[in-house]
């Protein structure tokens, strides 16, 4: 009968264990070198916390309500000029390049009929031919208050949801700020005078969204 020599196959079970361990060990290097410590408060542990529409919103209001007034122009004198030379007024008033710039104007006008929080506003000096709306909430539509400076651009974000997360974070900090006490049912027939943003889409139709607002 045969006899089956194991020597070899237990040096081989004896390896193993050795194997493994510095296995081990090769993988948990590789982890300890590809993995960052984060201090809990520091700027990288705030950019890992998830991403706060309504934070940031609070946070860049006051900047974008400032450079808006600073800049708005009369809608009178808007309307006077956009009428005369289109290009030269947007180069002159505009911020932006996308669907249409965005422009500051202040006016004082007399309320008209509105629908789902959006009035109709009638100002001296302006054209018939050009409607002027004013949003008021509470829900406020599109992105011009985000995009009314041109500071705040796609690339600060991590992706086409949190840009657009952004813009609504700041209607909402805008809304809280100078919209919460309005009283949207008894606006009709009374004086408002506003300053704010509209993207030049249509000329003849401007969509102002406020960043100041009172009711006389």
């Amino acid at each position: 009968m045969a006899i089956t020599d194991t020597t070899p196959r237990q040096k081989a079970t004896s390896r193993t264990p050795l194997m493994i361990a510095a296995a081990v060990v090769v993988v948990m290097g590789a982890m300890a070198l590809d993995t960052t410590v984060v201090q809990i408060g520091s700027d990288l542990d705030a950019r890992k916390q998830a991403f706060s529409p309504d934070a940031y919103g609070a946070a860049q209001f006051p900047a974008i309500q400032s450079s808006v007034t600073e800049r708005a122009i009369d809608a009178a004198k808007l309307a006077t000029e956009l009428t005369a030379d289109k290009a030269a007024a947007i180069a002159a008033y505009g911020v932006g390049d996308g669907i249409g710039p965005v422009i500051p104007v202040r006016l004082t006008g007399v309320v008209a009929n509105g629908r789902s929080g959006i009035y109709d506003v009638t100002v001296a000096g302006v054209p018939d031919t050009i409607r002027i709306r004013v949003q008021t909430g509470p829900a406020i539509n599109g992105t011009d208050l985000r995009d009314a400076t041109g500071d705040i651009a796609f690339g600060a974000f991590t992706n086409q949801i949190e840009y657009q997360d952004a813009g609504a974070g700041i209607n909402r900090a805008m809304s809280e700020a100078i919209l919460s006490d309005v009283d949207r049912d008894a606006l009709t027939g009374r004086t408002l005078t506003v300053t704010g943003v509209f993207k030049l889409i249509n000329p003849k139709n401007w969509l102002i969204t406020p960043v100041e607002f009172d009711v006389q």
